[in-house]
């Protein structure tokens, strides 16, 4: 499914989209996880993007667990995929520039291969957990932000010094959301947005260049009140909201426990559609480049958000790092629940004028059934 067009419109499409997935839709979980669980090894600073490089199978087999948990919206491996970034792996701009596009043609393929799972199997949940439903899925291109190039954590903190300036960021974003957007995704996930100067970096591209394809904008917090830089959450979001190309505005890799006191300062500038996808509520060690074990919250408890989340205003829920299928799989069981739910009215309604049409003006039946 395309969602591609550089008109105003565009603030419309992700409306469309959710109107055909019933309202809410799901959104993919934890890439490099998942590839390191695959026994991929991402300590570099490519991280999952090196995986481009050396086992773009496990990639495309990461897309394809999201998908069979549910999935509505797989995130490309390019989060920390620069041209900037394999140029000083010793690639050429042009080779960089492949490895870019190579990124989105993976979660393509996973797609095309996802449909044609569907098309051999008549069930829509097979027996052994799968879940094969033939239903639109988008593929978003990941643009992570200036902290994660630099692969030292920044991205958690949003301090990239004050020799940082707008035109910097946008200098240093521009051709690779170009390439992005002519890869065949049909959007751009611009993730873990630190500040609201990397925020209007990302705006003044999408208009200046005339992307062509829709974005999301998320943000990431570690208090609950603003982004992770100190600036306010309803100046970054109302960036978002003032961008017609940015079609919905959310927040990941930050802790369940914030999300619903997000959602509600987003909703106060913005009515775009909201992303959400934390992370599993584990502390990110930068020093040491990992996760701290035992510092986050259980599948249970993280999917046990969710409902709140949707009540409030989310539309589009998955998760960030640390998260996993499973955690994906028990999302779309409750979002399938809640949309059930949600139509019982509805079904209840028709059915009721369907049997008074049954009856003649005087209670007598008119026609039989």
């Amino acid at each position: 499914m395309g969602l591609g067009s550089g008109s105003a419109e565009t603030s419309s499409l992700m409306s469309e989209f959710l109107l055909q997935t019933g309202g809410t839709a799901v959104v993919d979980g934890g890439l490099a996880t998942e590839l390191e669980r695959h026994g991929a090894d991402l300590n570099d600073p490519l991280w999952s993007a090196k995986c481009l490089l050396t086992s773009p199978h496990l990639i495309r087999e990461v897309h394809l667990n999201y998908l069979e948990a549910g999935a509505d919206i797989i995130i490309s491996a390019s989060y920390q995929a620069t041209i900037q970034g394999f140029q000083a792996k010793g690639f050429s701009r042009e080779e960089g520039e492949t490895l870019l596009r190579r990124s989105v043609e993976i979660a393509c393929e996973a797609r095309d291969n996802y449909y044609e799972r569907c098309v051999e199997c008549s069930s829509n949940d097979t027996g052994d957990g799968r879940i094969l439903k033939h239903r639109p899925i988008l593929v978003a291109a990941s643009v992570g932000s200036y902290g994660a190039y630099l692969a030292d954590g920044s991205e958690y903190s949003g301090n990239y010094g004050d020799a940082i300036t707008l035109e910097t960021l946008k200098d240093f974003h521009r051709r690779r959301v170009q390439v992005l957007a002519e890869s065949g995704a049909d959007l751009i996930a611009f993730e873990t947005v630190p500040n609201k100067l990397e925020a209007q970096a990302f705006a003044d591209i999408l208009e200046e260049e005339d992307i062509k394809i829709p974005a999301w904008f998320s943000f990431n917090s570690k208090d609950g009140v603003n982004v992770v830089s100190g600036d306010s959450i309803l100046e970054c979001a109302s960036i978002a909201e003032s961008c017609k190309k940015v079609v919905a505005v959310g927040i990941n890799c930050t802790p369940p426990r914030f999300i619903r006191g997000l959602i509600l300062s987003i909703k106060k500038v913005s009515t775009k559609p909201i992303v959400i996808y934390p992370n599993s509520g584990e502390c990110y060690d930068a020093e040491q480049k990992e996760w701290v074990q035992n510092t986050g919250v259980s599948d249970e408890d993280f999917v046990s958000y969710v409902d709140r989340w949707c009540e409030v205003g989310a539309s589009l829920v998955g998760g960030c790092c640390r998260t996993t299928p499973k955690t994906i799989k028990a999302i779309y069981r409750t979002l399938s629940n809640r949309s059930a739910v949600a139509l019982l009215p509805i079904v209840t309604a028709v059915t009721s004028r369907e049997e008074n049409h049954l009856f003649n003006a005087d209670g007598e039946k008119a026609c039989s059934v």
